[in-house]
């Protein structure tokens, strides 16, 4: 009897926990403790990289207290004066009317301006070229005053027209492959879709070719340096500017517009002598 209570109670009295849930604990605590650890690591990371950042990043707009130059701050009168209404004060843009200068540098500013495209005449689907209305001084000091407190593509001095036969005929054989798909062989524009068109390259200097390809107005792509060289640009405007320079022993060049337009007159012309003749014959017999 004693016996059988003896063993009853043995049979009752709580079992003793699995050697293996200790083990378990100890895996899941390990994790967890791994998972903060990266957390943390991850977050240390960021912050050093936004320090870094913000100490040695350069800023994109000039700092308060940092005078402007002589020119910029004739090209902040005539801005304040002309510009500020569809651009926002420094240059920041206004919704609706004019985008944001900051960042667009001073080539940009200077074609647009000494092109006469801006201001503005109305709102359109693109700037068409007309007189400018500021002059070639004071649009260089636009430029200067968006330069300082954007940043931004920049034209470099000196001579911006390769010379030398070599390098008229590389800028031929860069202008074909670049350029002459929107504004034609011959350099004379064309039409795009929504109404916009490629605009004609002869009426341009070479300072806004130049400012053109770093900048990528309108509808045109940006060619950086990394995809045409500063010597490539110099080469493509030398053989821009050398077209109008080029006599036509040939006679009417037709715009210099290609095949297709040469065709097309021969094409009428022909069919024109062609009824004249035969009606002449015609009449003849």
């Amino acid at each position: 009897m004693s016996s059988e209570l003896t063993g009853g109670g043995r049979a009752d009295a709580p079992a003793e926990p699995p050697a293996e849930l200790p083990a378990r604990r100890s895996v899941r605590r390990s994790r967890l403790r791994r998972r903060l650890s990266a957390v943390v690591r991850l977050v240390a990371a960021l912050t050093i990289v936004g320090g870094l950042y913000t100490g040695l990043a350069p800023g994109i707009t000039q700092a308060d207290d940092e005078p402007l130059s002589a020119a910029a701050e004739q090209g902040k009168r005539l801005y304040d004066n002309s510009c500020i209404t569809c651009h926002g004060p420094g240059g920041e843009g206004v919704d609706g009317r004019g985008p944001s200068l900051v960042g667009v540098g001073e080539a940009a500013v200077e074609f647009q301006v000494t092109s006469g495209r801006m201001p503005l005449t109305r709102q359109e689907a693109q700037g068409q070229r007309k007189p400018p209305h500021f002059t070639y001084d004071q649009a260089r000091q636009l430029a200067a005053y968006i330069q300082e407190i954007g940043g931004g593509p920049e034209i470099p001095g000196g001579d911006l027209r390769a010379t030398g036969d070599e390098a008229l005929a590389r800028g031929g054989e860069l202008y074909r492959i670049n350029c002459s798909a929107c504004h034609t062989f011959g350099g004379g524009g064309g039409a795009l879709s929504s109404g916009k068109y490629a605009p004609s390259v002869k009426p341009a200097t070479d300072r806004q070719i130049y400012a053109a390809m770093l900048t990528g107005p309108q509808n045109m792509p940006v060619f950086g340096d990394n995809q045409l060289t500063p010597d490539e640009k110099r080469a493509i405007i030398a053989y821009i500017q050398s077209m109008d320079e080029e006599t036509d022993p040939g006679g009417f060049n037709l715009g210099r517009l290609g095949p297709v337009p040469e065709a097309l007159v021969i094409f009428l012309v022909g069919m024109v002598a062609l009824i004249f003749a035969t009606l002449w014959i015609a009449g003849k017999s």
